[in-house]
């Protein structure tokens, strides 16, 4: 059985960021964010079919499809497909984890509107090379004491679907 490739621009967006395909989000972010535990009951898709974003007009590089989504606790989930490793992507994810974030105010609004924010980045390169896991969940600790803090306000996720080895039958 051929299925379609979610890697490709238009097919990410129809899987993941589309109203008719909204159970299958919700039941991919359930997994990915929460373990399999239904956390997630509804959600809402924010303006699924923004252009990838390509490194200053270098058209050598695979553009990034993104979704974004609000839970129905006022989170938001940046879900971003990266197909290729490019310059400054580690900075990129942060970089748009923390817009998401900072996005959510508008001038003199208080910080207590503020909601948490997760980026659920797949991958298709291993990004993490001493590590087996293919998926990494990643909080604000402290350095030495390796204790929460920001009580999970900024969450990264990984999946790397180079390391995600499970047949389908």
């Amino acid at each position: 059985m051929k299925f379609i490739n979610p890697k490709v621009d238009y097919a990410f967006k129809k899987i993941f960021g589309s109203e008719q395909s909204k159970d299958i989000l919700i039941s991919f972010l359930n997994a990915i964010i929460y373990g399999g535990k239904k956390v997630i009951q509804s959600l809402t898709i924010l303006n699924p079919f923004n252009p990838g974003q390509l490194s200053r007009g270098d058209s050598r590089i695979a553009p990034t499809l993104n979704i974004k989504a609000v839970l129905v606790d006022g989170s938001i989930v940046v879900i971003e497909m990266q197909v290729a490793r490019m310059a400054g992507f580690n900075k990129r994810v942060v970089y748009n984890l923390a817009k998401a974030y900072a996005n959510q105010l508008e001038t003199g609004e208080d910080y207590l509107l503020l909601n948490p924010a997760i980026a659920v980045t797949i991958t298709d390169f291993i990004l993490f090379e001493k590590n087996d896991n293919f998926i990494n969940k990643f909080v604000f600790k402290e350095e030495t004491k390796n204790f929460e803090c920001l009580d999970k306000q900024l969450r990264l996720i990984f999946l790397e679907l180079p390391k995600f080895k499970k047949a389908l039958f």
